[in-house]
């Protein structure tokens, strides 16, 4: 049976929708949809409104998901009208309240991804049919945001990404019912370029090793095109699993492969791992080429830094964000985040935290939790104060754009956070593409689906 879709221009602000007798989707169960739940997917027939958490809470970025979820509870816990409120302080859209979202106390229900897109999109089908889930977030994969993404736009819902950096997110798997607030391997890519061209200069040769999925995949691409663009020479790529946890057999061959070089595309637990057996191999202080070896770590946080110790120091990576920004919605995110746990945020906490609180101010400019009427008020939306600085949610394909931070782990780290320090704020115009580039191409956003 076909999933017919409502084109998102003809809804009605209040949330009513049109086209009657639209089939529904094979893949729910009846009573979750649109005849017995007034127009769309789970919509709220009482005081209360629920939200699915949707983290790895096992698997190589469980680090990661523990502190997502973390950022989740302390998001809910400001709309409802606790805490000191956080970013909604100094959010530039004035629309919350603190009274939950558009009148309804905010509840979750939470799933584990195992970092795997089947458990993934498991987890957030029993949010949809058996919990009531209007609002799907979360991940820190981007194969697991790809799938969930899908589903979301099958079942009627929205999906707020949550760390997910590959391009395909927004790119050729992009979808109507989706958005993204974490930057992407273009953006590092184009963000490190300049940076690496300073350091190391133009005459190198580079040794990737990737993450053998989506991701892996888009950075190493990414990397691959800014850095052969500015001289660069690549000698190997190699594909490694998400389960490999020896990396030793990987790094080995580096060693006799001329390359000066060596680009870590690899996330969370992977990064700890391959970076330790690197340094372990000795490649820190090889002079190869008349050059000293040199290790890059495309997209960098917190979390990998404090597992891979003193062996980040020196090493250039980028991130969507750090704690250690100074203003005043980074400050007040880490003060709320740093009372309620004793520790400082991680990206991977920010950009959850910052999509919780915009979807819940979409609902609310929007005044109607329809899908349709969400997507909408997110598209071409421009914001200030959630700690990128002035951000775009572009229309065309659901992404944001704003400044990107390129960082280095720090030679004399004051503490156990204090790890990595940012050494160039690159500016939003520099990230930025056309919907259509190369590295996007292929897919179609489509139109959103309530699920009526």
């Amino acid at each position: 049976m076909s999933n017919s879709k409502l084109t998102r221009r003809g809804l009605l602000k209040s949330g009513a929708v049109a086209g009657a007798g639209l089939a529904m989707p094979t893949l729910f169960t009846s009573n979750v949809w649109a005849g017995s739940h007034g127009g769309f997917t789970n919509a709220p027939s009482g005081g209360t409104v629920t939200l699915g958490f949707n983290v790895p809470q096992s698997g190589p970025y469980a680090d990661e998901g523990a502190d997502e979820l973390r950022a989740y509870e302390l998001a809910v816990e400001h709309l409802n009208g606790g805490g000191d409120g956080g970013m909604m302080t100094t959010f530039s859209s004035k629309a919350l309240d603190g009274a939950g979202i558009f009148g309804h106390k905010v509840e979750f229900v939470t799933g584990d991804t195992q970092t795997k897109s089947d458990a993934a999109r498991s987890s957030a089908k029993s949010m949809i049919e058996k919990d009531g889930a209007i609002m799907i977030t979360g991940g820190s994969s981007s194969g697991v945001a790809v799938a969930v993404q899908a589903l979301c736009q099958e079942a009627g819902v929205i999906f707020m990404a949550g760390l997910t950096h590959s391009n395909d997110t927004t790119g050729k798997d992009r979808k109507a019912n989706g958005f993204r607030h974490f930057f992407n391997s273009y953006m590092s890519g184009a963000a490190l370029a300049p940076v690496l061209k300073n350091a190391y200069g133009t005459d190198r040769k580079a040794y990737h090793l990737t993450a053998d999925y989506n991701w892996g995949y888009t950075t190493e691409e990414a990397m691959r095109s800014s850095t052969e663009a500015m001289g660069w020479e690549t000698v190997n790529a190699v594909k490694t699993p998400l389960t490999t946890t020896d990396f030793s057999s990987y790094i080995a061959p580096v060693l006799n492969s001329g390359a000066d070089v060596l680009v870590l595309n690899h996330y969370g637990g992977n990064m700890v791992n391959s970076l330790t057996n690197a340094v372990q191999f000795g490649l820190r202080d090889k002079l190869i080429n008349n050059k000293n070896f040199e290790i890059i770590v495309p997209l960098y946080s917190r979390l990998m830094a404090k597992g891979a110790g003193a062996n980040v120091k020196g090493i250039f990576g980028s991130t969507n964000w750090h704690w250690s920004l100074q203003d005043e919605g980074s400050k007040a995110f880490v003060k709320s985040f740093g009372t309620k746990y004793g520790f400082p945020p991680s990206q991977a906490a920010h950009t959850v935290y910052c999509q919780t609180l915009l979807y819940a101010d979409a609902v609310t400019r929007a005044q109607s939790f329809n899908p349709c009427a969400v997507v909408e008020a997110l598209e071409g939306y421009d914001f200030d104060g959630l700690g990128n600085g002035p951000t775009h949610y572009r229309a065309e394909d659901h992404q944001c754009f704003k400044d990107v931070l390129v960082v280095k782990g720090k030679d004399n780290p004051e503490n156990e956070f204090d790890l990595l320090e940012i050494v160039e704020v690159t500016p939003r115009a520099q990230v930025e593409y056309a919907p259509d580039h190369p590295m996007f191409a292929g897919g179609e956003l489509g139109e959103c689906n309530p699920g009526a």
